[in-house]
């Protein structure tokens, strides 16, 4: 039986939509070219990429625009360190000056933790900040962006940006869910940040398609603590085994990443009780005055680290240097996978 006129044109519209992904592809290969200079810190890690040798991509928000003056450079230095012990190449990803920075020098690390103009970048910033030869910090969502650029598969953070509470009236949804959806990186993440709607966000993922796993855990982390009353879509108990979802995943063309949720270490979690009575009071005084946006997000952990006099903040630098451990043993073993 011949196929009808509108298989035909099914068929048709995917050869296009193929050849117009090919020609992506390749630009993005050719612009990777540009994205790694000849700086010696890019040099490594562009040798890195070379050899297939283990990366873990990190972000560079945290520095700039997450935690105070000197705390911001000590847990930088502190994670880059982290992914290096386990035998894996650290690449902080920001851009200066308008060039996409895949590894960062320790004096550009000083210049993102020092200098108040430096841009918060998600995705809608990106080329406008490049374009315009500025400075920023990467979010998740553009951190992902580059580090796909870069080809590099492992990523890790503190916690992704997600649905904020009260999302039904302002639409406030983080891109950090968008981008799990489209792009091939696997974040490890101490759960969403827990300023967010935990329940909304996991929905949010859900219908995106992005898997959520917890290592070691049936449990989302709830970011400061190891319990949010919510579960993940799988239990994982070896970052072997990640390595080889992830391997296959991509192998099947089914595209988007994946999120791996590592609890912060019993020793270090706060109460979530004391936590959420501290958020709550953090969002009312964001209502208060007016802080909506890009700001909202640093406001509220900065407020959070007030109200409990800065135990929130060593409990965030705790659970990215465990997060970076995972991270780092999945680039590891996937970097074996062939």
């Amino acid at each position: 039986m011949g196929a009808s006129g509108s298989e035909l044109k099914r068929v048709k519209q995917s050869k296009k939509n193929n050849l117009r992904n090919r020609h992506y592809k390749s630009m993005m290969k050719t612009a990777i070219k540009n994205v790694l200079s000849a700086d010696k810190k890019d040099a490594n890690v562009k040798e890195a990429i070379k050899n297939g040798d283990p990366i873990v991509a990190l972000e560079s928000t945290i520095i700039s625009h997450g935690m105070p003056y000197p705390k911001n450079i000590e847990t930088a230095l502190m994670v880059e360190e982290a992914v290096r012990s386990n035998k894996a190449i650290p690449a902080t990803i920001a851009i200066i000056n308008g060039r996409l920075k895949v590894g960062l020098t320790h004096e550009e690390i000083e210049y993102l933790a020092t200098n108040d103009e430096v841009r918060k970048v998600s995705r809608r910033d990106l080329a406008i900040t490049v374009s315009q030869k500025q400075s920023g910090s990467t979010t998740v969502a553009a951190t992902m962006i580059i580090a796909s650029l870069a080809e590099i598969a492992v990523f890790a953070t503190g916690g992704i940006g997600g649905v904020h509470r009260g999302a039904e009236k302002t639409l406030d949804i983080s891109a950090d869910l968008e981008e799990l959806s489209n792009t091939n990186v696997c974040v490890v993440c101490a759960g969403a940040k827990a300023i967010l709607d935990i329940g909304l966000t996991l929905e949010y993922l859900e219908t995106k398609g992005v898997p959520v796993i917890g290592y070691k855990t049936s449990e989302l982390p709830a970011f400061y603590s190891s319990e949010s009353g919510f579960d993940v879509d799988y239990k994982i108990d070896s970052a072997l085994e990640i390595a080889e979802i992830l391997k296959t995943k991509w192998n099947l063309g089914v595209d988007g990443g994946v999120l791996v949720t590592n609890p912060i270490p019993v020793a270090f979690e706060l109460e979530s009780s004391i936590m959420n009575e501290a958020i709550n009071q953090a969002i009312i005084e964001a209502d208060q005055e007016n802080i909506t946006g890009k700001k909202i997000t640093p406001f509220l952990l900065s407020k959070v680290s007030e109200i409990t006099e800065g135990k929130s903040l060593d409990a965030n630098i705790k659970l990215i240097q465990n997060n970076a451990d995972l991270a780092a043993k999945i680039a590891l073993h996937y970097s074996k996978q062939g």
